[in-house]
């Protein structure tokens, strides 16, 4: 009786989350079915591909997010961090990983500095981030006046196939060999998106800091009281929102071999973030919610841009369409909000 007790309160708390897992199934298997080359790899690189950087835009949203705030400038440090990547990520295999390390730290840099001036200059995140995204667009800009670049074309074709070309590219082994058929076929972009998004937030969310954000979320006052570290977990959150969206920044500069200081791109992947945030279960309020849910939300945005391509839809219509999906998206998670008469219930 306990056991199915606990696992009721797991079903009731993360409901979002695994409601997000069955529309993402659900739309995604449709998607196959009406796709002429549906259910292959083919199809399934293409789609990984072009949904790795609102991934990790996504899951750089959540973090703020969970401390009851937003950070609009996520998209604009994605799009730094791209534009650093195609100066830099090129030449000799040390000069390319010196120049990937420089990326993913400059885009860190960014959130650490995010995270100071909302801690101790004590402005309201949604400001704050507001001002230095206009600054990472500004720097953008300033490297990258025109689209352009030279991004390594091994790494290009490496990081944006199957696991097979992969190591084909490189020389590792032989890539036909009988024990690694059977993975051969995974897509580079998703393993990525395992190694340097979910493995890096669910040791964090184990952490102090990482508890010590849920509780600032949910009630700061009582964390305050408690004694957990609040100044530093709130620098640590926005410090690794930061390194999530260089980790965007870093793989759609490596996926389209350049670099575009884009105002409208960054923009747009700031405000898909935020709905990425809100299907995938967490809460507005703070507190509720984590980066998986947000992986999940992203790539529900993503399928139905999918749509687009296999149904027709005119090029003039999809931002109205997007535009209703969004919109659907955050009325979702005000919802159950305007009922809350206390935030406990929110937990319950």
């Amino acid at each position: 009786m306990t056991a199915m007790s606990a696992l009721s309160t797991n079903m009731r708390q993360n409901r979002g989350l695994y409601g997000a897992v069955i529309l993402l199934s659900i739309i995604y298997l449709i998607y196959n079915i009406l796709h002429p080359r549906g259910f292959s790899s083919a199809v399934l690189i293409q789609n990984a591909n072009e949904s790795v950087a609102i991934v990790f835009v996504a899951m750089a949203q959540t973090i703020p997010v969970l401390l009851g705030g937003l950070d609009l400038s996520v998209g604009a440090v994605m799009t730094l961090a791209a534009c650093i990547a195609s100066v830099l990520v090129n030449g000799s295999p040390l000069q390319i990983v010196f120049g990937m390390v420089v990326t993913l730290a400059a885009g860190t840099a960014f959130g650490l500095c995010n995270g100071l001036i909302v801690v101790y200059g004590r402005i309201q995140p949604i400001i704050a981030t507001l001002a230095t995204g206009a600054i990472a667009i500004g720097l953008a800009l300033f490297i990258r006046p025109k689209p352009g670049g030279d991004i390594d074309g091994d790494l290009n074709w490496a990081l944006t196939n199957s696991l097979w070309d992969f190591v084909e590219t490189y020389g590792l082994f032989d890539p036909d060999a009988p024990w690694f058929a059977p993975v051969a076929w995974i897509p580079v972009p998703l393993l990525i998106i395992l190694v340097f998004g979910v493995c890096v937030w669910l040791p964090f969310r184990r952490t102090v800091l990482g508890r010590t954000i849920y509780a600032i979320g949910s009630a700061e006052g009582a964390a305050f009281m408690s004694g957990l570290p609040i100044n530093r977990a709130k620098v640590a959150a926005f410090t690794l929102g930061g390194f999530f969206a260089s980790c965007g920044g870093l793989y759609l500069a490596i996926q389209t071999a350049s670099g575009n200081a884009d105002i409208t791109q960054a923009g747009a992947y700031t405000l898909n973030s935020i709905a990425a945030v809100v299907l995938g279960g967490t809460s507005l309020l703070g507190g509720m919610g984590g980066a998986i849910g947000s992986l999940i939300g992203a790539l529900i945005l993503r399928v139905i841009s999918f749509y687009f391509r296999i149904l027709s839809i005119d090029p003039l219509l999809q931002p109205l369409v997007e535009g209703i999906v969004l919109l659907a998206a955050v009325s979702l998670g005000a919802f159950r909000v305007l009922r809350v008469k206390n935030r406990l219930e929110l937990f319950r």
